[in-house]
């Protein structure tokens, strides 16, 4: 992907209007409803950004959403897309290096994932402490360009470690039980089999998994960007469970789940450094 392409997506933002974000968010499943109680100035439909991919999962509604939430300034992503819905991974990307761009050099990436870890439970809430790649590729796959960032970046602490501090306190403080845990993404669309599922827990550790979050926090550390991540478990993806959820339970957990979790999304943007 060309920094021509970026500059071409910001410049056509930047005719829609000449706000500038701090804080870059990613509405998962059930967070989109956030998106309400940002003081917007613009909101932008994917479709009308050049070179921007159009959301085609359900739940997200593919927007960009520029204005104020808890007074901070933020630009906000009312869906995403993902690998499975056939993109290259260079435009899963794109837009979280578009908002980088256009000024937010901090993100809070936010999905629902299944939980592994048989202690978590559905609802229960995750804060990212590491990912596991195991999506077969790479989002920074193919020539480097040194204005993005550098060949080889380090994804050591991927997850700003004085964010993480900051998501427990505001967690406490709300009363909010925020379970921790390692993050694993696949590519998708098919759910994970029960023998994939025992080696991703028992053979690598992962507390939870999902099909997104990963590319974009890979772009995000390679841009140089301060990251967070949050997870709603919306289903437990246990190997020896005798059921396993559909995608209207996940996106019914996630909704039900929304509010509580928008709150806490909410005071984390605020207090943010």
């Amino acid at each position: 992907m060309s920094i021509e392409k970026i500059e071409r997506a910001v410049a056509a933002i930047r005719e829609r209007s000449d706000f500038r974000p701090e804080v870059g968010i990613v509405l998962g499943s059930g967070l989109g409803p956030l998106a309400g109680e940002i003081d917007a100035v613009s909101e932008i439909p994917y479709a009308e950004i050049p070179g921007f991919p159009v959301s085609t999962a359900p739940g997200h509604e593919g927007k960009l959403i520029l204005g104020r939430l808890a007074g901070r300034p933020v630009v906000a992503y009312k869906g995403r897309v993902h690998y499975y819905e056939g993109y290259p991974m260079s435009e899963v990307i794109f837009p979280v290096r578009v908002g980088y761009f256009l000024g937010a050099e901090r993100f809070v990436v936010t999905s629902a994932a299944g939980g592994l870890n048989p202690n978590f439970s559905a609802g229960d809430f995750m804060l990212h402490l590491d990912f596991i790649n195991a999506m077969g590729t790479n989002p920074l796959i193919g020539p480097n360009d040194e204005r993005l960032g550098p060949r080889f970046p380090v994804t050591f602490d991927a997850y700003d470690p004085e964010y993480l501090e900051v998501a427990r306190r505001v967690a406490r403080r709300q009363d909010v039980r925020l379970r921790e845990g390692v993050y694993l993404a696949i590519s998708g669309p098919s759910y994970a089999s029960r023998s994939e599922l025992r080696v991703y827990r028992y053979g690598m550790y992962a507390d939870a998994i999902g099909m997104s979050t990963v590319p974009e926090v890979i772009a995000l550390r390679h841009l140089g960007a301060r990251v967070l991540g949050l997870s709603t478990i919306t289903d437990m993806a246990l190997a020896d469970s005798k059921h396993h959820a559909n995608e209207q339970e996940v996106i019914r957990m996630a909704e039900e789940r929304g509010p509580v979790f928008r709150k806490l999304v909410a005071q984390i943007v605020a207090e943010l450094p």
